[in-house]
């Protein structure tokens, strides 16, 4: 869900938002990019202030998280000078909330009004989402009603149908003709 807002007449894209471990998070990476601070700066931050940022609100992916988003094509930025040494960090929302107030910096704290925008966004979506998956339901269930109504009507039906196929077997069948026929016996 990359979503574009306007921030001082320039085109901004908001990192995309992922969904791991049941929580909607942004990648530390991107986050440092969107807050125009250098991504050890960012974990910096959050080392000299992780009382504030407990298990739900920011995370440090495992091997297999990042090989899977990997494989769903997710850029994760790479370390200069031989990669990345650790497992990138994920915030949610409050973390990301939480990260703009331990930056400090003017453009974090704008950013972080931004942030909340995108995952409030997001939740409108899921819920329309919602909306349009509970009316496929009850359409599902219709169908299925008429199916059963249906299938109740073609049994009904069938031992008809099988009589009437009978009589037209019969009436296919030669007839043996009544009364004298040239070359007949």
């Amino acid at each position: 869900m990359n979503t574009s807002i306007q921030l001082k007449n320039a085109e901004l894209i908001l990192p995309e938002i992922y969904r791991i471990r049941k929580q909607q998070v942004m990648i530390a990476d991107e986050l440092a990019r969107l807050y125009k601070v250098p991504s050890f700066r960012l974990n910096e931050a959050l080392k000299r202030n992780a009382e504030r940022f407990p298990e739900d609100f920011c995370f440090q992916l495992t091997t297999a998280e990042v090989d899977r988003m990997r494989a769903q094509g997710v850029p994760f930025t790479a370390a200069t000078h031989g990669g990345r040494r650790t497992l990138p960090y994920v915030f949610t929302e409050h973390g990301a909330l939480m990260l703009a107030n331990v930056l400090r910096s003017p453009r974090a704290v704008q950013m972080s009004i931004y942030v909340v925008r995108a995952f409030i966004r997001m939740r409108e979506e899921i819920a329309t989402n919602l909306t349009i998956l509970r009316r496929l339901s009850e359409v599902d269930k219709k169908l299925l009603e008429h199916d059963t109504v249906l299938r109740e009507i073609v049994e009904a039906l069938q031992p008809l149908l099988n009589a009437r196929a009978m009589e037209e077997e019969e009436a296919k069948k030669p007839r043996r003709l009544i009364g004298f026929h040239e070359g007949g016996r």
